[in-house]
């Protein structure tokens, strides 16, 4: 057993190790891919917690409760009523899970299901950014239905099911194409196929202009500024977008990003056609977006899921609830 304690140190420091780096920045760490080692490890000490630790134990056990039994019968032979050894508290001692075990099999259950969760179902992810402001804010912490446009494998991102395919006006986590380690959010705003022009700050798909109308100015709480806001209609969806008079038009510093052949930049804006197997993506503060204008395409492989409801924002309870 002293072995095992060993091992499991190790391996418990290399866990630490790594989330400390991830921490300080030293490296670049793959949440997916710890979930994944962590349901591994946890899992094989569980089985072996099953099958051969566990029963070692209660063979020990009963082998002590054996030895008493024997003890007790000779002491009466004796004449001796006292007994100088309590058996059922050696036998709690020995049948007691020792730490290593505690902290790795005892705790498989939960990263399990936590891993099950995460990875086909449902997973948790925080805005840190206003790209789509008024829909979402800084702060909003939102799920993300992993099962929509079918369920992938982690850590490897393989798809094995088919599912539904984003529709123009869905919010999309995915992975960011020029690092894709780093999780985006924004709007499909073009599937494949499509052209869609953003010129003059006014949005056209397929040489149709996307319906607005004028609503309220909205009050950037954090920069106490007001901004022209517009209610606008994509596919099924009806959402809010902001735009800043003040900001020109045309894009400035666009990637060589793959199938920039297939866009058209001028001072009015960008016209791009959507490649097959991908998505042009916006954000709904549409002159404060880091999106597709300026680094491309989002292939069908990096979708991670379709954002669809805010389950807190400690700042403003208010928030919680489904959007658009």
């Amino acid at each position: 057993m002293r072995l095992m304690e060993i091992i499991t140190s190790l391996v418990l420091a290399a866990f630490v190790g790594y989330i400390g780096a991830w921490y300080l920045g030293w490296l670049e760490g793959n949440f997916a891919l710890l979930l994944f080692l962590a349901t591994v490890v946890t899992g094989a000490y569980w089985l072996g917690e099953r099958f051969y630790f566990l029963p070692q134990r209660r063979k020990a056990a009963q082998a002590v409760e054996e030895a008493a039994v024997q003890r007790r019968v000779e002491l009466d032979r004796m004449g001796i009523q006292k007994v100088d050894v309590d058996a059922e508290e050696a036998k709690g001692r020995i049948l007691m899970q020792p730490w290593w075990l505690d902290w790795t099999a005892g705790l498989f259950p939960v990263i399990v299901a936590v891993f099950v969760l995460r990875s086909f179902l449902f997973e948790p992810f925080k805005i840190p950014s206003g790209s789509m402001v008024p829909t979402l804010r800084v702060g909003d912490l939102i799920l993300v239905n992993k099962f929509t446009y079918g369920i992938k494998l982690p850590v490897i991102h393989t798809k094995i099911t088919e599912g539904n395919k984003p529709a123009r006006g869905d919010v999309l986590v995915f992975r960011y194409p020029p690092q894709p380690s780093l999780d985006y959010i924004k709007r499909v705003v073009g599937v494949p196929g499509d052209e869609v022009a953003y010129l003059n700050k006014r949005l056209t798909i397929n040489g149709q202009p996307v319906a607005t109308s004028n609503q309220p100015d909205f009050l950037d709480e954090e920069s106490m500024r007001y901004f022209k806001q517009f209610e606008e209609k994509l596919g099924e969806h009806t959402h809010r977008m902001i735009n800043n008079p003040e900001v020109p038009p045309f894009v400035q510093g666009a990637s060589n990003f793959a199938y920039r052949d297939n866009c058209r930049y001028s001072v009015e804006g960008v016209v791009c056609k959507v490649p097959e197997g991908h998505y042009f993506m916006m954000g709904d503060n549409r002159d404060n977006s880091l999106d597709s204008r300026y680094w491309g395409f989002v292939p069908e492989g990096n979708i991670v899921g379709k954002a669809f409801f805010v389950w807190m924002n400690f700042g403003n309870i208010k928030r919680i609830g489904s959007f658009n």
